[in-house]
């Protein structure tokens, strides 16, 4: 109720400053959302500068300007940064696709195979160690794979 009690004696101004904090808050802690929020309070607080608005009302108008701002943003700023490193939090990822040789037999649907440093656990049908496999798929740390 205090917030609601300040904005209801400072009127239009408390807008501003809450606009202008949230705005310095956005240098401190980027992410673009503090400011559309910043701007949506600038714009009420200037609106209730020279247009006499009741409490209630000026929240409406900033929830209403907040949302309209954060869902154009999100609509139109795009895709992010294309990352030059698209599987680094997704190692098995990276070999769907590629063509390896059994360490060890995949028995009962399960088995093992090295690639680069590390031994993989396999999924597939039963097949001989040295036999030549295709990785279709990745599940956490377990490959599924497939005869090449």
């Amino acid at each position: 109720m205090q917030v609601i009690d300040f904005i209801a004696t400072h009127g239009a101004w408390s807008w501003v400053v809450a606009g202008l904090i949230l705005l310095a808050l956005e240098l401190v802690v980027p992410g673009g959302v503090l400011v559309w929020l910043g701007g949506a309070a600038l714009v009420t607080g200037v609106l209730a500068l020279f247009v006499t608005i009741f409490w209630p009302l000026q929240f409406v108008i900033f929830g209403a300007l907040a949302l309209v701002s954060i869902g154009l943003w999100l609509k139109f700023r795009g895709p992010g940064v294309a990352s030059d490193r698209p599987f680094l939090n997704q190692r098995a990822n990276r070999f769907i696709g590629q063509e390896a040789v059994l360490d060890e037999p995949i028995r009962d649907g399960i088995g093992r195979l090295a690639l680069d440093d590390t031994v993989w656990r396999v999924q597939g049908p039963d097949l001989a160690a040295g036999s030549r496999v295709r990785i279709v798929e990745a599940d956490g740390a377990l490959l599924k794979v497939e005869a090449a």
